[in-house]
C-alpha cells in the first residue's frame, strides 16, 4: 500500500474533513462513503436512487459505528436540480461526485437521459461547488473517454474518438472542469475510472457488469455468454483501489497535483477468458463447483477490445499504489456476493 496512503489516514483520523458523496447510495458511493465514516470523517450524501439502493447504505450502517453513523447526513435528491445542488455543498471541504448514470449501452439506448444526468447533472454540481468555495472537486471520469485509440498503455494526454453518447458526456466533464479551473480557480480532479469491481456492485439489470453480473449467473448455475471470442481484456481494478486514489486526490498538496486527469486502475490486462476462470477457481474454494462451458456472442457495439491504463502520472503525483491486484479483489469481494446469494436467492439468467 501507498506509505502516503498510510499517512493520510492517520492525518484524517486527528483532523477530520466534512465530505460531500454525491451517489453515495450507489456501488463506488457507498464504498467511499464506508471508507470516510471508518475514518471518522464527517459525510453529506446525496442520490436519487435512480442507480443506486437504500440496502448499500443500511450495509454500510452494519459495518461502522454508531457513532461514525452519526456522522453521516443523507438528502434524497437529484443533481439535475440547482438547488439540491447548492443546499448539499454549502459547509463542505471536499466534494467526491460520483452521481451519474454509467453504461455504454444505456447510453446507447437513450442518449438523452444520460446527457441531462451525465452533463446537466455534473455542470450544477460545479457552479454549487464553485459557489460554496469547496476545497477540492474530485470527479468519477472514465477510461471510455479514450474511444478508438489503439495505442497501449492509455496514457491521459492521448484520446481517441469516442465510440458512446456515454464516452461523450464523460469527456465533456473533464473540458468543463478545466475551464472551471482557469475561469473561476476551482480546484478539480477528474479520476478515470477502468472496470471497477467489488462488493455492492449489481449483479441484476440490463447493464450490470461483467463481473458482479458472471458471479451472481455462477452462483445461480446460468450459463455465460461471452461477446467475442474471449481475448477481450479489461484494466479491472478493484475498489479498495479506487478508494485509495479519490483520498489522495481530495487531499493532494502539491500544486502541480491539481486540475489533473489521472488514471485508476491497477495497470494490468485480464482477459474475459481469465476473468472466467479466475471466477469459477475462487468459487470453488467456498465449496461451490461451476463448470458450464461459456458460449460466446457478436462484439457489443460501442465497446473496446482492449483496455490497459498507465498509472505513473497517478503514483508520481498523487502516490497512488494499488495495492489489490485482480485476483485479490476477486477473492476479497466473494464472500460477500455469496453471502447475498444465499439471503436473496438470485434467480438464474442468462448474462
Amino acid at each position: 500500500m501507498s506509505p502516503l496512503y498510510t499517512k493520510l489516514q492517520d492525518t484524517l483520523r486527528r483532523t477530520p474533513k466534512t465530505w460531500l458523496v454525491t451517489g453515495v447510495a450507489g456501488f463506488i458511493g457507498s464504498n467511499l462513503l464506508e471508507a470516510l465514516l471508518q475514518l471518522d470523517q464527517t459525510v453529506v450524501g446525496l442520490d436519487n436512487f435512480a442507480t443506486g439502493s437504500k440496502s448499500n447504505l443500511d450495509d454500510v450502517r452494519a459495518n461502522v459505528s454508531a457513532e461514525q453513523w452519526a456522522c453521516f447526513k443523507f438528502v434524497e435528491g437529484d443533481i439535475r436540480d440547482p438547488a439540491t445542488c447548492h443546499a448539499i455543498c454549502a459547509g463542505v471541504d471536499l466534494v467526491l461526485h460520483q452521481a451519474a448514470l454509467g453504461s455504454v449501452a444505456r447510453s446507447l439506448a437513450d442518449p438523452l437521459t444520460t446527457h441531462q444526468a451525465n452533463i446537466t447533472g455534473f455542470l450544477n454540481m460545479l457552479i454549487a461547488a464553485r459557489d460554496a468555495r469547496v476545497q477540492r472537486f474530485v470527479y468519477a471520469a472514465s477510461s471510455s473517454t479514450y474511444g478508438d485509440h489503439p495505442a497501449l498503455p492509455k496514457t491521459e494526454d492521448v484520446i481517441g474518438k469516442a465510440l458512446s453518447p456515454y464516452a461523450v458526456t464523460k469527456y465533456v466533464n473533464e473540458l468543463y472542469a478545466d475551464v472551471f479551473a482557469r475561469c473561476y480557480q476551482l480546484n478539480t480532479i477528474g479520476l478515470r475510472y477502468f472496470n471497477v469491481f467489488g462488493p455492492r456492485q449489481n449483479p441484476n439489470g440490463a447493464y450490470a457488469a461483467v463481473i458482479p453480473k458472471w458471479v451472481a449467473a455462477m452462483l445461480t448455475n446460468a450459463p455465460i455468454i461471452i461477446n467475442g471470442t474471449g481475448e477481450t481484456s479489461r484494466d479491472f481494478c478493484f475498489i479498495r483501489n479506487v478508494i485509495q486514489a479519490n483520498l489522495l486526490a481530495a487531499t493532494a498538496i502539491a500544486p502541480e497535483a491539481s486540475n489533473q486527469i489521472y488514471n485508476v486502475a491497477f495497470g494490468r490486462r485480464t482477459t474475459l477468458l481469465q476473468l472466467h476462470s479466475f471466477l469459477s477457481e475462487i468459487l470453488l474454494t467456498h465449496g461451490i463447483k461451476y463448470d458450464i462451458a461459456p458460449t460466446h456472442a457478436d462484439f457489443r457495439p460501442g465497446d473496446v477490445q482492449h483496455s490497459l491504463a498507465a498509472i505513473d502520472k497517478a503514483h508520481t503525483l498523487l502516490g497512488y499504489s494499488p495495492a489489490y491486484a485482480i485476483r485479490d479483489g476477486l477473492e476479497e469481494m466473494m464472500p460477500w456476493y455469496i453471502a447475498q446469494w444465499k439471503a436473496k436467492c438470485w434467480q438464474a439468467t442468462t448474462p
